[in-house]
């Protein structure tokens, strides 16, 4: 997550950075900060708000981390990050920890899945940096085992995603027990209606920065679309696999998908792992650090549990299915092509699909080429591929956020981040 993509020609100098904290960027080699970087970090360290739409893989960690460990270093308080998702979590933690026990600065990560008794532990030694998905966090409010009262600066990560998933009603309730006199940093891969009454509610004229406009692909990523028949992706996906021996990510629409996935892959001899909410908080993380190790090459995983997979060297992202929301796929093609490396994204779309592949066209501003395999026969989108109305998707959404909605305010989802 240190990495710097995107590297420009200028330095991280002149930004408002504090000499210890450039000397310890020098130690790390970071000399050219990544676009995002470059704008948001100023507006951060002026203790002013910040809306910063960028995709993954852009550096977006470090340009709120050095302007929280600079403001603490300075003054009392704390800083309270919330994250969609474990493993983005875990990922947020492990750049704080290459740089903020230089000033003196702890952090706690709060995520479900791992030991209460333990983050109580960890909360009694008053971390200065709480890293939090949200659902752990108002568990943990509602026995009061955590106090809140001090923060000064919230982040909000990956915002489009934590709403997408339904933690709107715990991020009020977060919301309501932190004091509203602080610096609030928000970033946002798009940035829906949702993300905007966000913003508009609870932050102070915030400054908007952006290196890319919302829903555009990472640049560097090649993009390809198969049209294939439902029962010919098994035997196509394999056959792609014979070309690119790079590390692969492999996204499926559902938990069931990714386990006959891997299960297709294990068979045929591949190295793979699998990553969804169904495996517990040790397998997610055996499974993601054998894939950034290379003991797996391929990586099988649903859109909830991937947020968090930030691997440099992702040869080619798949998407075996087209996602569910068009806007996941943006995140999920943003995992390859970072840190200045060439990527690739292959999609596989049946011939219904074709009012999907469309939908994702209009929120990319781009036109998906489509590539035929020599061993397959050519298929078309069919007449009805569009006939999906968008009164009909946009009930079938709000019916599922009001799903969502209801499970999380009976405290089912609690613990499920």
């Amino acid at each position: 997550m240190l990495q710097s993509p995107q590297q420009t020609s200028v330095s991280f100098d002149g930004l408002g950075i504090a000499p210890k904290m450039l000397e310890i960027l020098d130690r790390m080699k970071f000399v050219h900060p990544t676009p995002i970087q470059h704008k948001a970090i100023p507006i951060g360290i002026e203790g002013k708000d910040v809306i910063g739409i960028a995709q993954t893989g852009t550096g977006k960690t470090l340009a709120f981390a050095i302007p929280i460990i600079q403001h603490l270093s300075q003054r009392k308080g704390r800083s309270l990050i919330l994250a969609p998702t474990r493993e983005l979590a875990l990922q947020i933690n492990e750049t704080f920890g290459k740089i903020a026990p230089s000033f003196g600065v702890g952090a706690a990560v709060i995520i479900g899945g791992a030991s209460m008794h333990m983050q109580m532990t960890a909360l009694r030694k008053n971390p200065r940096v709480i890293i939090a998905t949200p659902g752990r966090l108002v568990d943990h409010i509602s026995r009061r085992t955590v106090l809140l009262a001090d923060v000064s600066v919230l982040v909000l990560d990956e915002a489009d995603r934590m709403l997408d998933m339904g933690f709107m009603p715990q991020i009020e309730r977060i919301l309501k027990v932190i004091p509203r006199n602080r610096q609030t940093m928000l970033f946002s891969a798009t940035i829906p209606g949702e993300v905007v009454k966000i913003a508009a509610a609870y932050m102070k004229l915030p400054v908007h920065v952006e290196v890319a406009p919302s829903g555009t692909a990472a640049e560097g990523i090649v993009q390809e679309l198969f049209i294939v028949k439902k029962d010919a992706k098994k035997q196509l996906l394999l056959k792609l696999l014979e070309k690119y021996r790079g590390a692969v990510l492999i996204f499926s629409r559902t938990k069931m998908g990714a386990r006959k996935i891997n299960r297709l892959l294990r068979g045929a001899g591949h190295k793979a792992a699998e990553i969804h909410s169904d495996r517990s908080q040790s397998q997610r993380k055996e499974a993601l650090e054998g894939f950034k190790s290379g003991r797996y090459r391929i990586l099988v995983a649903t859109d909830i549990a991937a947020r968090g997979i930030d691997v440099v060297g992702i040869e080619l992202v798949l998407n075996y299915d087209i996602p569910e929301d068009t806007e996941n796929y943006v995140h999920r093609i943003g995992r390859t092509g970072r840190a200045g490396h060439e990527g690739r994204a292959v999609s596989f779309a049946t011939p219904e699909q074709g009012g999907d592949v469309r939908s994702i066209e209009r929120l990319t501003k781009t036109a998906l080429p489509i590539t035929e395999h020599p061993e397959f026969p050519r298929e078309r989108f069919t007449h009805y591929s569009s006939i999906r109305p968008e009164r009909s998707r946009f009930r079938a959404r709000r019916d599922k956020q009001k799903r969502r909605k209801k499970r999380h305010q009976s405290g089912h989802n609690f613990h499920r981040s």
